[in-house]
């Protein structure tokens, strides 16, 4: 699937997930909007999956380890075929397999429960470090938040994948410069996150997260080393109120905003 496509499918993810927000009167709507093009480079041109055979032993491994933008990720697999495209409709309702984050053991697709920060790089090196020792052929992909990289036990994890010599092992940091209550600058601030994951012998690049021509080439790639993706995304990208605002990291759009929005996303289709 060629960028044009694949920009299309984005912009149509984007607006079933503010439909879904807004419904659902909750969700991370600001870290879902910057993680779309992402998501939809995976599902729509990397990975190796069957939505028909979602364990196939063979399929490509992803993590979405910043769990609480859950929604855009259930909208990625709906679209992709793994769930019902009408079910997204039930997004946080009561007896919905589409909670707050998402469970491997409801949702197909789904890898592993995420939701508690600093969990899914672990797992994803587990993931990658299993295909080594197993011989298996599948590559392991993992989505953090760039807040979420100020937990140690991501660079515990990031240590491991590197004297494992772990090149089947994609890490992208969605590095939209905020995080809950804050820009990441005032907090902890790991800018610049290159040298950092440079120092511990890891291939890095760094990328307009927000644009597929350059998104494709970064997950496409293979080295010999594990692979680490800096990419510079907008929070909220897509919606002229929303981008790069702290305050739309978990915020639900008034029936007006929500209206603007919706246009804003309609236009762009």
């Amino acid at each position: 699937m060629d960028t044009t496509e694949l920009e299309r499918i984005a912009r149509e993810i984007r607006l079933r997930d503010l439909q879904a927000v807004f419904e659902a009167g909750a969700g991370h709507i600001g870290g879902e909007m910057s993680v779309i093009d992402i998501l939809t480079a995976l599902y729509f041109r990397v990975l190796n999956v069957w939505p028909d055979q979602p364990r196939h032993p063979d399929r490509d491994r992803f993590v979405l380890s910043k769990g609480h933008t859950a929604c855009a990720l259930y909208v990625t697999l709906a679209k992709r075929g793994f769930i019902p495209e009408e079910e997204i409709s039930t997004f946080l309702q009561p007896h919905s397999r589409l909670n707050g984050h998402p469970n491997c053991n409801k949702v197909p697709g789904v890898e592993t429960n995420t939701g508690p920060l600093g969990h899914g790089l672990p797992v994803a090196v587990g993931m990658a470090k299993a295909a080594k020792l197993s011989g298996a052929g599948y590559h392991t992909y993992v989505v953090t938040g760039d807040g979420e990289m100020q937990e140690g036990s991501n660079w515990e994890a990031i240590m491991a994948a590197a004297q494992f010599k772990l090149d089947n092992l994609t890490l992208v940091i969605d590095h939209n410069r905020f995080q809950q209550g804050a820009a990441l600058a005032e907090t902890n601030d790991l800018a610049p996150l290159r040298p950092k994951l440079e120092a511990f012998d890891w291939e890095v690049t760094e990328i307009d997260g927000n644009n597929m021509s350059e998104i494709v080439p970064a997950l496409e790639h293979r080295g010999s080393r594990p692979h680490c993706i800096v990419a510079h995304t907008n929070k909220g990208h897509g919606i002229s109120f929303m981008q790069d605002r702290v305050d739309w990291h978990h915020k639900v759009p008034s029936k007006e905003q929500y209206e603007i929005a919706l246009a804003e996303l309609s236009e762009a289709l």
